[in-house]
């Protein structure tokens, strides 16, 4: 008798879930970003959600949230209504690296969360003040040597804190972290003199580099990105082992609809396939690529363990 209500009434909810995935978006979308704006996924967020928003035919509003690793936007969203209303731009920050060096967070990145598609990929660049005497990496750590107490790096989050702490083990170097809220802040410290260099994703660094601000040295690609065709790979300036390439995407609460889901995977890959859009993230050096929700779910999975076995050997640690 139970076992005969229950089947009537999953066949009832079954065409209010579809439904339910037809009609939306019925009102507009929170875009949470757990960074400042200027930074390289606030970059990311607007650049799709100005187009994403005519695919969806609601308005797309970009919601910036920083804080503590962008684990305070991370948490909202997690504890969020799952009726795809509240979204989160995901990069590798909060979902793979972040339980890497933290003991304990207020999330999980893998129960928490229904991936949606990934927006992008990109690597990190190196740079220093454009008034700054250092003219390459190698003559970058030759001058940390010679001058300690200039020798620091700003950085707004833990996977350019770990990448820059992985550049002082592969050279030797001991440049100091100085933290900042947002890639955007970490980025005009440097152009500022504030700082001397930043190892930082190349959303914000794009403009002051092709501007004369900022000078690049190398950045974490296999092979040179066309946006800086000048600018060579950590492993031609012969610092091994450096290839990092992250990403960001979007993740809704667990327990959206898979219908919801559905919708706005298609509508990424669609908007992410436009070429105004192509264009502009590849004018920040940011590569365009979506995913299916499986595609993305086992991404994760995979960098959390790389991150962990990184931090792990770098005894790096947050509280």
């Amino acid at each position: 008798m139970i076992s005969r209500l229950l089947l009537c009434l999953g066949a009832a909810l079954l065409p209010a879930a579809s439904a339910f995935g037809q009609t939306y978006p019925s009102r507009p979308i929170r875009l949470v970003v757990g960074y400042t704006p200027g930074g390289g996924n606030d970059l990311i967020a607007r650049i799709v959600a100005a187009k994403l928003q005519d695919k969806l035919g609601q308005p797309i509003v970009v919601d910036n949230k920083p804080g503590a690793q962008a684990i305070v936007a991370t948490e909202l969203v997690a504890r969020a209504v799952p009726d795809g209303y509240t979204l989160l731009i995901a990069p590798s920050g909060p979902l793979t690296i972040n339980p890497a060096v933290y003991a304990k967070l207020p999330y999980d990145p893998q129960r928490d969360f229904a991936p949606v598609s990934l927006l992008a990929e990109f690597p990190l660049l190196l740079a220093v003040g454009a008034e700054q005497p250092i003219r390459s990496a190698r003559e970058l750590v030759e001058y940390g040597r010679a001058n300690p107490k200039l020798a620091n790096y700003a950085s707004s989050a833990t996977p350019f804190q770990l990448a820059a702490e992985m550049f002082n083990q592969r050279t030797g170097s001991k440049f100091q972290h100085i933290p900042y809220r947002g890639s955007g802040d970490a980025v005009q410290a440097v152009v500022a003199g504030q700082v001397l260099m930043a190892l930082a994703d190349s959303g914000p660094m794009a403009g002051p580099i092709k501007g004369g601000k900022l000078r690049a040295l190398a950045l974490t690609a296999a092979k040179r990105n066309a946006a800086f065709p000048d600018v060579p790979t950590m492993a031609e300036v012969g610092i091994p082992e450096m290839d990092i390439s992250l990403w960001a995407g979007i993740v809704a609460p667990a327990g959206t609809p898979a219908e919801i889901v559905a919708v706005l995977q298609k509508a990424i890959a669609e908007t992410l396939a436009l070429p105004e859009v192509r264009s502009a993230l590849e004018g920040i050096a940011v590569e365009p690529r979506s995913s299916t929700p499986e595609e993305y779910r086992a991404l994760i999975a995979r960098d959390m363990v790389r991150w962990k076995a990184v931090a792990t050997t770098a005894n790096i640690k947050a509280e």
